[in-house]
């Protein structure tokens, strides 16, 4: 098993959204990758915002992976799929790979990371690199050293996530280690999508390349 790769072109910034509404103004600003993840509402309105954010997406051309919902992700073709660790324990990765719809990873620690090299994802996500209030925190951050340590020689793009922001995202592009940064609340002012936040950030990710 080998899921499809995301192409030459690198992840760069990649925002997590909680609403498909946020996806236009990103992709306007610039973005080319994004995921979709929506929490505590009805599985109806998880995928009619799976439709929307597939549709705009389509649109602009761009890379969508959809949280979780691997299911509804093949129901309606998406890009991709991200995953947790519980979660790739429990949805069936050889449908996933079958309908030709790439993976990305969720790990934290070593040992997580050698547990899922041989699924062959398209990305491992490695986080938090930095503390976050964007979710509750299970794991110490990793901080750079480790993240450059633990992404040497594996052969797979890498997207660091957690607490990342204008103020250390040249700590991570300086470690030439990763093919994306995932962020959250580093695109946004007051909750809604920030253009001169988001151009800035892909301005000082490509300096890296």
């Amino acid at each position: 098993m080998k899921f499809l790769d995301c192409g030459v072109e690198t992840l760069g910034i990649y925002p997590l959204v909680d609403n498909a509404d946020k996806l236009e103004a990103l992709y306007k600003a610039g973005i080319s990758t994004a995921q979709l993840r929506v929490k505590n509402i009805s599985i109806e309105s998880v995928e009619s915002q799976i439709i929307e954010a597939i549709k705009v997406s389509e649109k602009f051309g761009a890379r969508l992976f959809i949280n979780d919902y691997w299911q509804l992700a093949i129901k309606h073709n998406a890009y991709g799929v991200h995953l947790g660790q519980e979660d790739v324990l429990e949805a069936d990765i050889e449908a996933i790979c079958e309908a030709g719809i790439r993976l990305g990873i969720s790990t934290h620690i070593e040992s997580e990371i050698d547990k899922v090299l041989h699924i062959r994802p398209s990305y491992l996500a490695i986080g938090p690199i930095f503390k976050t209030n964007s979710k509750k925190m299970t794991y110490s951050p990793v901080k750079v050293e480790r993240l450059k340590k633990w992404a040497k020689n594996l052969g797979y793009p890498i997207v660091a996530i957690g607490g990342i922001d204008l103020e250390s995202i040249e700590a991570i592009v300086k470690t030439k280690s990763v093919n994306g940064i995932a962020m959250i609340s580093g695109v946004l002012e007051n909750g809604k999508v920030s253009e001169a936040k988001v151009k800035e950030l892909i301005s000082i990710f490509r300096k890296s390349f």
